[in-house]
């Protein structure tokens, strides 16, 4: 008889896995080491936007609808041809003009957002698998909603327990789309708090504000943050050099921009022109946006604000561009942090966060009326800046040029990253706690 432990299936839906630089695909796909270790073997169903994973079976499927066509073969095209290569043009120009009558009608008669159809094909691919693999537990992470409510069809066909991982708050007070697409939201948040075997969200708010719309959810609803999985800093260590260097990454938006902390800049700079030559914000992952544009513009920064944009393989160290980023973040004086200035701040924490932790560098943040994002941030040693705060921001910033000038900015060592590993724990307790794994007839 065979000592090998039983491999428990479980079948993954994450339209975003394995897709590089989604906080979406990273979430769920930096888990499956930690799940694998702990005797579960993850069969994958996701989209075709990301790189398909050699080790573990692995299902890739396109929607069927041309919103979600025109998003994934974007994705598509890009891992095949240079962006900047004749080929991607034409590819992407061929694509966009032959969907566009289809794309058009869509978006006249429905208005969800564009990877709504992807439940179909993922719905009918997971019942196959669950009926050929004994699939003992259905995951859904999103990302895209209709991994969840393809898992939902699954579990109702099968039987099986379904557990839900919710990224993101379903719906708020701040709802920028249309009458349909926040229709949709509210019914299949309903439906996860209905049916789900386990659901969970990131943060205590998102939680407390379901809770109460769905008091049918009770124990088996639950906070846990998400982590990140270590970052590979490539053995690079901070040193201290003759310029303060205060970097942000990640996309940058209206809601979301760098204008206070320009300002704030600009203010440091006028009180102490000694220091002109002497403070850089870099800015990683992205230009500026409209808003950022206009301050950098108009308090003449040019000088002191380095734009890099996404960054590219180098082709002469070999480095992608994801390592260059980290080598950067890790070896900054200072990590900026910018929230966003809208009540959906409120039920979030960027998952940009839990990667700066694992640098161990100070953070300069701005969340946005959060208190349990003040309370990780103290906690990791640094002082959160409510958002709006331009004067608290500027001494802020200045304390901590001060601090570098005289003492420098050593890294916080006692910080606790969360991690990977830890995260994947707390699930698998819950889960046993609520009685679903392991399953006992399985």
């Amino acid at each position: 008889m065979s000592d090998t432990p039983k491999k428990h299936k479980w079948l993954l839906l994450s339209h975003a896995f394995n897709m590089d630089g989604r906080a979406a695909s990273l979430t769920v796909t930096d888990k499956i080491p930690w799940l694998i270790e702990r005797g579960i073997d993850p069969i994958i169903l996701s989209a075709k936007t990301g790189r398909k994973d050699e080790h573990l079976e692995h299902h890739q499927i396109l929607p069927f609808a041309p919103t979600g066509l025109r998003f994934d073969m974007r994705h598509i095209i890009k891992q095949k041809y240079d962006r900047k290569s004749l080929k991607y043009q034409l590819a992407r120009g061929f694509w966009n003009i032959g969907l566009f009558p289809f794309y058009a009608v869509e978006r006249m008669l429905i208005h969800l957002e564009c990877h709504w159809s992807w439940f179909l094909p993922a719905y009918r691919k997971g019942l196959k698998l669950c009926r050929k693999k004994k699939i003992e537990v259905i995951y859904s992470s999103a990302g895209a909603n209709s991994a969840h409510y393809a898992a939902y069809l699954i579990a109702r066909k099968t039987g099986i327990p379904w557990i839900a991982e919710i990224h993101d708050p379903m719906i708020h007070d701040e709802w920028g789309s249309t009458k349909q697409s926040y229709w949709w939201a509210k019914k299949l948040e309903g439906i996860i708090c209905c049916h789900a075997s386990a659901a969970w969200w990131f943060t205590d708010n998102v939680l407390a504000q379901t809770q109460a719309r769905h008091p049918e959810l009770g124990e088996r609803g639950f906070c846990i943050l998400p982590g990140v999985g270590k970052p590979d800093f490539s053995d690079v260590t901070y040193q201290k050099g003759g310029t303060f260097i205060l970097s942000h990454f990640g996309s940058l938006a209206d809601t979301r921009n760098l204008a206070d902390p320009m300002v704030a800049l600009n203010r440091v700079l006028e009180k102490r022109p000694d220091l002109k030559g002497k403070i850089e914000l870099h800015v990683y992952g992205a230009g500026l946006d409209s808003i950022s544009q206009k301050v950098y513009e108009e308090t003449g920064l040019q000088d002191s604000v380095v734009v890099h944009g996404r960054l590219e393989e180098d082709s002469v160290t070999g480095k992608s561009g994801r390592q260059q980023v980290l080598e950067a973040m890790r070896t900054s004086d200072v990590l900026l942090l910018v929230h966003g200035n809208t009540p959906f701040c409120e039920q979030y924490i960027p998952s940009k966060f839990y990667e700066y932790l694992w640098t161990k560098r100070p953070i300069l943040a701005m969340p946005h009326r959060n208190p349990q994002l003040c309370g990780l941030l103290e906690g990791a040693g640094n002082v959160p800046v409510q958002s709006g705060d331009i004067d608290g921001l500027e001494a802020e910033l200045l304390r901590l040029i001060e601090k570098w000038e005289s003492t420098g900015l050593p890294d916080h060592e006692q910080v606790r990253p969360y991690s990977v590993e830890g995260t994947v724990d707390r699930i698998l307790a819950k889960l046993e706690e609520l009685g679903i794994w392991p399953r006992k007839n399985a």
